[in-house]
């Protein structure tokens, strides 16, 4: 295959809850496929070090302040992407919380923080990115970072499992009404990776005898087995891929009964 199907030079990128973990590894793909990215969290400082690791590998990149779950935020990030690289044409849209606690233990304010960010702040963000490309004319692709819990369930994550299934048909939704602008939406649901949240945990003896029994590759994925479904989906090595919402979790989804 052409490996200039994957070249995003020219391209201006930005990522949401960049300042860690996933976002910060989606960062770090775009840019060094050639985009040009806005690295985007709630606190600038936290940024920094991403933004200048970006610039010694070569890359353009700014850290810009954005809460997700404030509007004005919101509109104001977008500001300041266009003023620094112009017009945002790749949004990936990987903010997001989670509030493990069983059904019955859910409260309407553990309902409201995990609504707030994952399903209300990913539609605020791709309703402000995709009307921007729209004004410009200019196509584009947005990657809703969804999970495989929100194709299946799991004790203790009835909220966020809940929200992320709402990602998961609202890129459909987006799919469906955007591509007359070319605006391309697809959604990645990733399963377990190793990050700085949760290595302790899968470190432990209860999180190691999760992997065995649950995951069939007994693994977690590791961070760079997600550049390549972010490029295809972000690229136009995926130009007539929409409304799709990928797994990427080794065949946890297959675990048999």
């Amino acid at each position: 295959m052409n490996d200039e199907l994957f070249d995003l030079s020219g391209r201006v990128a930005l990522v949401t809850g960049a300042s860690s973990g996933l976002g910060a590894h989606f960062a770090r793909v775009l840019a060094g496929n050639g985009a040009r990215v806005v690295a985007t969290a709630r606190r600038v400082e936290r940024l920094q070090e991403l933004v200048e690791g970006i610039a010694a590998d070569g890359g353009e990149a700014r850290a810009i302040a954005m809460d997700v779950t404030d509007p004005d935020s919101v509109q104001a990030g977008f500001d300041a992407a266009g003023e620094a690289f112009g017009t945002v044409d790749l949004l990936v849209n990987n903010a997001g919380v989670a509030q493990p606690r069983s059904f019955l233990k859910t409260t309407e304010a553990d309902w409201d923080y995990v609504m707030d960010t994952n399903l209300k702040a990913a539609w605020r963000v791709a309703r402000a990115g995709a009307e921007r490309m729209k004004q410009a004319g200019r196509p584009g692709s947005i990657v809703n970072i969804a999970s495989l819990l929100g194709l299946g369930v799991q004790f203790g994550e009835s909220l966020y499992a809940t929200s992320k299934a709402g990602v998961v048909q609202l890129t459909r939704h987006m799919a469906l009404e955007l591509m007359r602008y070319g605006i391309r939406v697809n959604a990645i649901c990733p399963g377990y990776f190793e990050t700085e949240m949760n290595r302790d945990f899968f470190a432990s003896d209860k999180g190691q005898a999760y992997i065995r029994e649950h995951i069939p590759g007994q693994r977690l994925g590791d961070l760079p087995e997600l550049s390549g479904p972010l490029l295809l989906l972000a690229s136009d090595a995926g130009s007539f891929v929409n409304g799709v919402a990928l797994p990427v979790d080794g065949g946890h989804l297959l675990k048999s009964l």
